[in-house]
């Protein structure tokens, strides 16, 4: 009935999308199986792509191949360019999409690959040999071979949905669990775990007053996500500020003997730094209020997604609650909040191109590893998806270094430190900001993942030419050309910055603070005459490159350093019990995570530097 497949990825949510097109755009033959066609890239919590650092990790994915970028583009309502108040290494892109769009067009996309099939059914099982995975099985009982498997299972595994003192078991609203896979790989020797997450009512958006609100548009000139020929959006749609107040927290309060985040009937830990409304309660109470973020869920629906209020108390605390917030006094509810509880596997079970220990040419990618949020997800099964490819043809694996980009910096901490709490992406977690820009992924990225064979890029890799070739000609020409005091101190004056007694380059003058190309072209036409041939992107580029130079160079020295670590080579088999100077402690935890290099080895939590000086020995160095 079935051929084999060279992929099978199980899921099809935004891990289980991407790594279905990174397989095929590297050529290999891919089933994506889901529970349900109708719910392919839902997006199941809010309808927004990007954010701080997520918005980086979404430039990053289409940079190399993805389509969430190109998808997101498509779909969206509003776009913010965040944190423009702070530095460039701070800027990210966040888009609100029309919920329905978003999921429509990922849909079309995959059905016009010739290299992804479909199978709508729950799977159930693994089909595993002498140690390697050769497919999957049905819940009716059919066995579906292939070369490697991807897992993308999202909140499915064994999740029970709770609402109060209601239990429901689920992974979604109104879509039932997935059973049979945990306890599989637990028989298998798989250590497994239980999180959380939740997420807020959706709300008739009729109902509200938005008056008593604060209106937040979309930038006046809007960005966008991809950096393909994508349409750029002509109209926003606003989105809107309220916030919570005593009344509100007194009422929340009358449901927390009901609630089961404060009864003991959740296990799982929830995510850090997306709580739900009653824990942000009860951890912040000298706070007299918390923001909440009224977002329309598209164009042609009036249903609302009340962004910071996640929660799993009773319905009807819910519905009094949120009637004392402003602006929504009438509200009528579509639905109420819930939380969720589900099955994941510690991601220091993996290797670096996110393969399993225990099972070869099985991977996993997204909520399976601990991890929230769509950005993460979609990363992780991009480069999963790509990864099944390489190792089913005994290819080197794509690897990205924590130097090289976010997604880089995400996987390594999951492998190597693992986590016990939903692990959600932030630039603090990147020791090198400057260089991981959300403007020059493209340059980054696109020509590593066009190295390995990825189908698909030569215009992609022509506007990368064309971008480093237009920043090199802007800074030549910021570097050659002389300004004269009486030509740029009016506008000097204008802006409360010292004039200039004498003749001097136009790449010192920029490097002032409070200086900027748009405003040098706005007021001098020279320099508008000459540099309207380049685009937004590569003048943007250009300036950071010129103005941050010292920065930039100073971080990548570190780079250059840490690299000498991560190019000493530990070979496999250590026996790590038979060094005798390490302490127990590096080698238990060595011996279950096998690092692939010393700079690997360094970064798992508990080695210490007298660990690391005991393996440059060992390895002759």
């Amino acid at each position: 009935m079935f051929p084999e497949y060279d992929v099978i990825v199980v899921g099809a949510g935004h891990a289980g999308c991407e790594a279905a097109v990174a397989a095929a755009n590297m050529g290999s033959k891919v089933l994506l199986a889901t529970m349900n066609m109708q719910t392919i890239a839902q997006m199941s919590c809010n309808p927004a792509m990007g954010g701080v650092a997520k918005g980086q990790i979404v430039r990053e994915i289409d940079a190399l191949g993805g389509y969430s970028g190109i998808v997101t583009d498509h779909s969206l309502v509003q776009f913010r360019m965040l944190n423009l108040s702070k530095g460039p290494a701070m800027w990210s892109p966040r888009a609100q999409s029309d919920r329905m769009l978003f999921a429509s067009k990922w849909r079309e996309m995959l059905e016009a690959h010739e290299n992804i099939d479909f199978w709508q059914e729950m799977i159930k099982g693994l089909i595993v040999k002498d140690g390697v995975c050769k497919g999957v099985i049905t819940g009716l009982g059919l066995e579906i071979k292939s070369k490697a498997v991807v897992l993308t299972n999202g909140t499915f595994l064994n999740g029970i949905i709770h609402i109060g003192e209601k239990q429901l078991g689920g992974g979604r609203a109104g879509e039932k669990a997935a059973t049979g896979i945990t306890e599989q790989l637990v028989e298998l020797g798989f250590e497994a775990g239980r999180m959380k997450t939740g997420t807020p009512p959706r709300i008739d958006g009729r109902s509200l007053n938005y008056d008593r609100m604060e209106e937040q548009k979309g930038d006046e000139i809007p960005g966008k996500f991809s950096y393909t020929d994508t349409p750029k959006v002509t109209k926003q749609l606003s989105c809107y500020i309220t916030h919570t107040h005593q009344a509100v927290h007194d009422m929340l309060r009358t449901g927390f003997d009901q609630s089961p985040m404060f009864n003991g009937r959740i296990r799982g830990l929830g995510p850090r730094y997306c709580p739900s409304i009653e824990d942000k309660i009860d951890r912040f109470s000298d706070k007299d209020g918390h923001q909440l973020f009224v977002e329309p869920e598209g164009w042609n629906t009036c249903e609302i997604y009340v962004n910071g209020f996640s929660s799993s108390l009773p319905e009807d605390v819910q519905y009094k609650a949120l009637r004392l917030v402003p602006g929504f006094e009438d509200m009528k509810m579509f639905r109420p909040g819930y939380a969720i509880e589900y099955d994941y596997f510690p991601p220091t079970q993996l290797k670096l191109n996110l393969e399993t220990h225990l099972v070869k040419h099985l991977f996993f990618a997204g909520q399976i590893n601990g991890t929230t949020g769509y950005e993460e997800a979609g990363s992780q099964g991009l480069m999963a998806g790509l990864n099944a490819h390489l190792s089913i043809h005994d290819l080197p694996p794509f690897i990205l270094k924590r130097s090289e980009a976010y997604i880089g910096v995400l996987i390594d901490d999951l492998v190597n430190k693992g986590t016990k709490e939903p692990y959600r992406m932030f630039t603090s977690r990147a020791e090198y900001r400057i260089l991981l820009r959300q403007d020059n992924s493209d340059i980054r990225l696109t020509p590593l993942v066009n190295a390995i064979g990825m189908q698909f890029l030569e215009q992609r890799m022509e506007a990368v030419k064309i971008k480093e070739e237009s920043i090199a000609k802007v800074i030549k020409y910021f570097e050659q050309t002389s300004v004269e005091p009486d030509l740029i101190n009016p506008f000097l004056e204008s802006i409360q910055s010292a004039p200039l007694r004498q003749k001097m380059k136009a790449i010192t003058v920029l490097s002032r603070p409070d200086v900027g190309i748009a405003a040098m072209r706005a007021a001098l036409p020279i320099f508008d005459n000459e540099l309207s041939q380049h685009s937004e992107e590569s003048l943007v580029s250009a300036e950071i490159a010129m103005k941050y130079a010292g920065y930039i160079e100073k971080e990548q020295e570190m780079v250059d350093k840490i690299e000498r670590l991560e190019s000493v080579k530990l070979k496999e088999g250590i026996n790590y019990h038979g060094l005798v100077s390490l302490s127990a402690e590096a080698k238990e935890k060595l011996s279950k995570m096998k690092p692939q290099t010393i700079g690997q080895a360094s970064r798992i939590s508990g080695i210490t530097p007298s660990d690391i000086s005991v393996l440059l020995v060992h390895v002759g160095r």
